[in-house]
């Protein structure tokens, strides 16, 4: 059926018909067919479009989305599930099994000690204070504390720890060499060349091979002592040993109950003189107890008491022989 034409049906007036009729159904028809057409589409976004690409060109938005957000959601969903004290005590478990698989894995057990460098009395003293029993997870051992224990031995100067292939733990030691003999009121002790302390000595006549020095403050000039050694020279056979006095200066001591009183500046200077007047006029095989060289300059001999009285008797004689 074709549609009606609202301009052909509001044509002029019929027979019977009116004008206004006809153009009030023609008006009518068309407000119809107008209000049944399609509106032209509008281009523009709306406005939450608009806005949420607006907001998708930000920089610091783009950045909490690709990033931030990401690891909120991870971190809120791991701290969800520790929040479940099971949760929390399981994993600790299955934690510690697997540490403890790992770490007792034959390739990391230590199943013994070797010691190099040591004596066999500081050898078995490191053995008491490591205090280790073996085999034991190289997880489990404190390298730096052991080594701080062993280098605190007075008879070690330095020492090495590491484990070696084959699950050996090897220490590496140092032994302090010592030099002197330290007479104190607590007893003899063995001194390094530097003055620390080597080991205590039960007896002198366990070690005759080294010097004897004794006095306060002797253990802090030993390389002063060593140096009044080398230099004695000849008289290294009859000496018995070195006695500091008043923290300041040197007696040496031989035997016969001979002394030398050193000066406290430039010992071995003096040293040096007696020793040439030991050579030259063999003074010290003489009837003398002391050779004072505190004066360097003017040297004071001091005699026994039999040689004093026979100066005094020949002295007697030659008055009488005067008078």
């Amino acid at each position: 059926m074709r549609p009606i034409d609202p301009i052909e049906f509001a044509k002029g007036p019929t027979v019977g018909g009116s004008a206004r009729v006809s153009e009030a159904v023609a008006r009518a028809l068309r407000a119809r067919r107008n209000h049944g057409a399609a509106r032209p589409h509008d281009p523009a976004p709306s406005r939450t479009a608009y806005r949420m690409n607006r907001l998708w060109l930000t920089p610091s938005f783009r950045f909490f989305l690709r990033r931030i957000a990401p690891v909120l959601a991870v971190t809120a969903c791991v701290g969800l599930w520790f929040a479940s004290e099971a949760n929390r005590t399981g994993f600790m478990e299955r934690v510690a099994t697997i540490k403890s698989e790992i770490q007792n894995r034959p390739e990391f057990m230590v199943k013994l000690m070797a010691i190099d460098g040591a004596t066999g009395p500081l050898a078995e003293e490191i053995r008491t204070i490591v205090a280790q029993d073996f085999p034991v997870s190289s997880f489990e051992l404190d390298l730096p504390e052991k080594l701080a224990e062993i280098e605190s031995l007075d008879a070690v100067q330095s020492a090495r720890l590491h484990i070696r292939a084959g699950g050996i733990l090897q220490v590496d030691v140092t032994e302090r060499s010592p030099a002197v003999i330290w007479r104190s009121a607590q007893g003899l002790e063995m001194l390094d060349a530097e003055g620390r302390r080597v080991s205590a000595l039960e007896s002198r006549l366990d070690r005759p091979d080294l010097p004897l020095i004794a006095g306060v403050g002797a253990e802090r000039d030993v390389a002063e002592a060593l140096a009044i050694l080398r230099a004695s020279g000849p008289l290294l056979p009859r000496l018995r040993g070195l006695v500091r006095v008043g923290e300041r200066r040197w007696n040496l001591v031989l035997d016969r109950d001979q002394q030398v009183l050193l000066p406290e500046t430039d010992p071995l200077g003096a040293l040096a003189q007696v020793v040439a007047l030991d050579q030259s006029r063999d003074l010290l095989n003489r009837d003398v107890i002391t050779v004072d060289m505190r004066r360097p300059n003017r040297p004071t001999l001091q005699l026994t008491d039999a040689a004093r009285e026979e100066m005094r008797r020949l002295r007697s004689v030659k008055l009488g022989v005067t008078n």
